[in-house]
């Protein structure tokens, strides 16, 4: 497919795009280590996570920091404590807190902040 300048501008400008509808927060001085996470929910004024677990990680051990926007918030999840255990869960486990735990509004617009781990693609002839 042969590109032209219109469409290469259409690609540019839907880019830009996409990076400004999401808010970038620092994170260099934030304790703990950014954690990856399988996905994220936010609904019934519940943000609700699933994370990587060898079989210990627990609600403790991750630390949710909101960052205030104008008019949203970003929750930034920091893994605090790491889990040692053998007992690996392939599709994590779940963590969530209330709108009420993070310090935010009922209904409040809310975004992530944590870059998002893909579950391995099993082949034609393995198990999924």
């Amino acid at each position: 497919m042969r590109r032209t300048p219109a469409l290469l501008a259409i690609a540019v400008v839907a880019a830009l795009s996409a990076c400004a509808s999401t808010p970038v927060v620092q994170t260099a001085d934030m304790p703990g280590q950014l954690e990856p996470i399988h996905a994220a929910a936010f609904t019934h004024d519940m943000a609700v996570f699933w994370v990587s677990s060898n079989g210990c990680t627990a609600k403790k051990n991750v630390m949710p920091i909101v960052t205030r926007l104008r008019d949203s918030a970003v929750i930034t999840l920091r893994r605090l404590d790491e889990d040692r255990c053998l007992d690996v869960k392939p599709d994590g486990v779940q963590l969530q807190w209330s709108f009420e735990e993070l310090g935010l509004e009922p209904g409040a617009q809310v975004s992530v902040n944590n870059p998002y781990m893909m579950r391995p693609h099993a082949g034609p002839n393995q198990a999924s």
